[in-house]
């Protein structure tokens, strides 16, 4: 691992998972941010040019820079190009790192093809899936039968999964991965996996994202129209 992310790392204050969870996802944010103010040409921004770009408050932006030990002040604020490059730093994006991908259904299949992926240093090294015939079928990564997924974990030395199987069968896959030595699941199965306090994991279900984007935009023309 990249010394200068072990030491940024260690770093960080004695914060929940959920908290460093969150916090990561701002420094995300931050990052799509900067990167676009970068192109336009910006070369100094400050706190409050993040918070309002992200949706978060100036004090937020502080102690999030201050947690993973990014500097600036509070006058002079931050160059772009620094800041950028601190992040890179804590992405470790100079390290590819391998994942395995479980379940080759259409959104699967999608996730395989996705080629973002590589160029931000995820590698899925394989996929797995029950059915023989997609066992068979030429993917952009090798699709394997479930009996091998110990073998391809060991081999790759692979901490991290993508779940992406019907939801009776997601809690199963999971106690499995978790046994055979994964502690981080990108879960797109439409359940809630219980995992043990060491294992991290992103519950991401896309209809509860779409269906919850389609309310939120009626209830705001509801409450607008009280107004017209």
């Amino acid at each position: 691992m990249h010394k200068g992310f072990v030491k940024r790392w260690f770093n960080v204050k004695q914060i929940t998972k959920h908290n460093i969870r969150n916090s990561l996802r701002r420094i995300f944010l931050y990052h799509g941010l900067l990167v676009r103010l970068s192109t336009m040409g910006v070369t100094r921004v400050f706190s409050y040019t993040l918070a309002e770009g992200t949706g978060v408050t100036p004090e937020q932006v502080r102690k999030d820079f201050s947690d993973y030990g990014i500097k600036g002040n509070r006058r002079g604020g931050y160059l772009t190009e620094s800041l950028l490059r601190d992040m890179e730093a804590l992405f470790n994006r100079d390290r590819i790192s391998n994942v395995i991908l479980v379940g080759m259904g259409n959104l699967g299949q999608a996730l395989s093809k996705y080629g973002q992926f590589l160029q931000r240093g995820v590698n899925i090294v394989a996929s797995f899936d029950i059915d023989p015939y997609k066992q068979k079928v030429r993917a952009e990564s090798s699709v394997y039968p479930p009996g091998r997924l110990q073998e391809i974990i060991d081999r790759f030395r692979v901490k991290v999964a993508i779940i992406t199987v019907p939801g009776i069968s997601a809690q199963e896959v999971c106690n499995e991965l978790v046994n055979m030595g994964i502690r981080g699941i990108v879960n797109f199965s439409p359940v809630l996996l219980k995992v043990p306090a060491y294992v991290v994991v992103n519950n991401v279900n896309l209809s509860d994202e779409i269906e919850s984007v389609i309310l939120s935009v009626f209830r705001m023309k509801e409450e607008q129209s009280l107004f017209l």
